[in-house]
């Protein structure tokens, strides 16, 4: 029994054709590759944004930070080294800032970096057994570290006007 191994279509020579299985296979793969990457990005942006916004609001009202969420860094998440009046006020912060600098685009990767920071300190100090949704999160912002938050952000904006003549990017 012998088997062959398909060669993509781009590197198969002139008139040969895949067949069957493995044609699909290539078929799909091809399609799969025309996502856009702006559009893995956005998505990297949008979702786990929502989820640290509505940690942010359970955590205030109006403009104060409640004495329920103080007490949550009290009693429930003990953070080390870090009082839990300043820990709530900080978190409070940094879940309603970053997360809508990151569904604007604005500063992607910093707030994805300031976002993972804070996913690992979670994932740490206050639940190390949710380490599948942490990891989920954590892998959206090293997307938007490494790749940028793609062509629909204010940062590509700012990066286009900013560019030089040559095409080079900024790396925002």
């Amino acid at each position: 029994m012998t088997f062959q191994i398909a060669t993509p279509p781009s590197t198969m020579p002139a008139g040969t054709r895949a067949s069957g299985l493995v044609a699909t296979a290539l078929r799909l793969r091809d399609r799969l590759d025309g996502i856009p990457m702006s559009l893995v990005t956005l998505c990297a942006r949008i979702f786990p944004a929502a989820v640290f916004w509505q940690s942010g609001q359970t955590k205030v009202e109006g403009w104060h930070v409640t004495d329920s969420a103080i007490a949550l860094f009290q009693e429930e998440y003990r953070l080390p080294l870090v009082d839990p009046w300043l820990a709530a006020h900080l978190a409070a912060f940094a879940e309603h800032v970053f997360p809508v600098l990151l569904v604007l685009g604005l500063a992607t990767r910093l707030s994805a970096a300031a976002l993972l920071a804070m996913t690992l300190v979670i994932e740490i100090f206050v639940y190390p057994d949710a380490w599948p949704t942490h990891g989920v999160w954590a892998t959206c912002f090293l997307l938007l570290i490494a790749k940028g938050p793609g062509i629909l952000s204010i940062d590509e904006l700012i990066n286009r006007r900013q560019s030089p003549p040559s095409g080079e990017k900024l790396g925002l």
